[in-house]
């Protein structure tokens, strides 16, 4: 399981296609072996902590 220091030293990134207007948009962090998903809206909010494997299989079934 992920921890509070993990999440504080992730590096977190945001989708291209989601702009700079701040709308509703999710961001990610790899925090290997694990994958953090959070809500731009609130950074210091809950963020919910993937497997990497679970992570892209979502990934590659959203792209298909």
């Amino acid at each position: 399981m992920g921890s509070n220091r993990d999440l504080a030293r992730a590096q977190w990134r945001r989708a291209s296609y989601s702009g700079s207007n701040g709308g509703e948009c999710v961001e990610v962090a790899d925090l290997n072996p694990r994958t953090a998903v959070r809500d731009s809206k609130n950074p210091h909010g809950p963020a919910l902590l993937f497997p990497a494997e679970a992570w892209e299989g979502f990934l590659e079934s959203v792209k298909g």
